[in-house]
């Protein structure tokens, strides 16, 4: 098992290199004048100001000179501070964001992930069983039912569910609103009494002992998170019920099932396990695709997470700030497949052994 995780640690470097790469190969896409924005943040009013910028912080030079300047950095000849690279955190500056692009990112990132979070609920428990309860009624009413479910959960569009569950939880019954919190705890949440300590609102709430607070703030998630729940669910009550089927065909089960074992033992024990290990997968990029594909919810439900920074980015073409939420995103997806990986060995000793 060590070596196993050793093998997949050692791979990360290559692809963080390739990720990278990539990344600045689109960035030598745009202009001298926009990539001047990696090292200062007003915009060169002549031809004489860009110049001096190029030269200044290595413009001109050789592609693998200027790949390596923005991974490590530069000294300001002017006034010998090192400015930019990425390996620095510094992604360049975002204008939709007015602030350094690694600032929104950290500032954002806790309300995403805590919407991520909360939609993983409902996601894994309904989504696993659902589909296990379709595979176990096979051609039945039941199964029928969940199949058309998630043809439906699946093929909806986003922001046509999101729209509805507005139109009708908010402008019609005001049960539920958009934002993260309400106009009063806003600024309770500010005063010295209450104090931050993971900037998810829920969990802080709780901390705090602030019950009204953490009522409000699951109020503002519940229609963010069924719009991201149902597609969710609707993924992986089709990949389970097919794992599950391929699972109950096979000799093995046939076998237990001659020996007289219960059928519950045998879906448990044989069918249900080895089912899971395809639905990990999904699983696992389900959560990182929750973390980086929330812009369409962020926007339309007015969610301050990185999703509806990156929405503003894309509208205003703060280009720096979209290479930054592509970087970040990339980094999130391969560390949910680092723990994919695990989590499948730890499932399937095959993995590991291979």
């Amino acid at each position: 098992m060590t070596a196993y995780i050793i093998r997949r640690l050692l791979i990360m470097p290559l692809i963080l290199f390739g990720v990278t790469v990539l990344i600045f190969i689109m960035l030598q896409a745009l202009g001298p004048v926009e990539r001047s924005a990696l090292y200062v943040r007003d915009i060169p009013k002549n031809d004489r100001q860009v110049e001096a910028i190029i030269t200044r912080y290595g413009l001109d030079k050789p592609f693998y000179i200027q790949y390596w300047n923005w991974l490590v950095g530069t000294t300001d000849g002017a006034t010998g501070e090192r400015v930019g690279g990425v390996l620095r955190g510094d992604l360049g500056y975002s204008r939709t964001g007015r602030e350094p692009v690694i600032d929104v990112l950290v500032r954002r990132f806790p309300a995403t992930l805590e919407l991520a979070l909360w939609s993983m609920i409902p996601v894994i428990g309904f989504g696993i069983w659902l589909g296990i309860k379709a595979a176990l009624n096979h051609n039945r009413p039941v199964d029928q039912s969940l199949r058309v479910f998630a043809i439906l959960g699946w093929s909806f569009p986003t922001f046509v569910f999101a729209l509805l569950l507005l139109l009708v939880f908010y402008a019609r019954l005001d049960w539920f609103q958009p934002g993260r919190l309400s106009t009063a705890f806003s600024q309770e949440v500010l005063k010295p009494g209450f104090t931050t300590y993971t900037h998810m609102m829920t969990i802080d709430a709780l901390l705090n002992l602030r019950f009204d607070i953490f009522i409000d703030a699951v109020r503002h998630l519940v229609m963010p998170v069924v719009t991201l729940s149902v597609i969710s669910i609707a993924l992986l009550l089709k990949v389970t019920r097919s794992a599950m089927l391929e699972e109950m065909r096979q000799d093995y089960v046939t076998t237990a099932r001659s020996k007289g074992l219960p059928e519950k033992m045998v879906v448990n024990r044989h069918i249900r396990r080895n089912a899971l290990i395809p639905v990990i997968t999904v699983a696992g990029l389900t959560l990182a695709g929750l973390l980086n594909g929330v812009v369409i919810t962020e926007t339309v439900f007015d969610y301050p997470g990185i999703g509806s920074w990156a929405a503003a980015a894309a509208v205003s073409l703060d280009v720096l700030s979209m290479l930054g939420y592509a970087m970040f995103t990339a980094v999130l997806i391969i560390f949910a497949n680092l723990i994919t990986d695990i989590m499948y060995a730890v499932l399937d000793p095959r993995v590991r052994l291979g």
